[in-house]
């Protein structure tokens, strides 16, 4: 973790990166970064190993505590950061789906639902509905819901959301 930085059990952000360089290492945190913008993105890292976000919606994960280099295949981007502690658990994915799609979070656990490229609704269990648009991030707890896409039904493009479950061994 960069000096002086305070300690957390998450963090969520979103990152424009408009020059090719060096990752803020951050130890004793396990990290999900998924491209929201751009070209893509190369990363190296101090291990050997390389990882590549190449379109819009792919997911990489990897050891905070490992030096990561980055490099633009063109121009600038932007992408979704997820940071957790190794202490506590996470299950990230993107999905992509057409009509509706159930989000759940279980005692001790939290869900982020971010949307990537479409705005969407987001129906939770007391009948509460929120509309969700591109960048912004619902965080459910202890609850489960359900995704609906808003555009027209002749439209059969997919919605894509990135998807967190986040799994508090101690509690919360």
């Amino acid at each position: 973790m960069p000096a002086g930085a305070d300690k957390f059990r998450w963090r969520v952000s979103v990152a424009h990166i408009d020059a090719s360089g060096a990752f803020s290492e951050f130890a004793g945190y396990n990290r999900k970064m998924v491209l929201l913008q751009g070209a893509g993105i190369d990363l190296r890292f101090g291990d050997g190993t390389h990882k590549a976000l190449r379109k819009v919606g792919d997911l990489i994960e990897f050891d905070g505590a490992v030096a990561a280099q980055c490099e633009l295949l063109k121009g600038p981007c932007v992408d979704l950061n997820l940071m957790v502690s190794k202490s506590d658990g996470v299950a990230v994915r993107v999905e992509r789906f057409v009509e509706s799609l159930a989000v759940s979070a279980g005692r001790n656990e939290t869900a982020l639902i971010f949307a990537i490229d479409r705005r969407f609704e987001l129906e939770v269990t007391l009948g509460k509905t929120v509309t969700l648009e591109p960048g912004d991030l619902a965080v459910l707890s202890h609850g489960s819901g359900h995704l609906h896409r808003l555009e027209s039904a002749g439209s059969f493009a997919s919605t894509v959301v990135f998807l967190a479950t986040l799994k508090f061994v101690s509690g919360e």
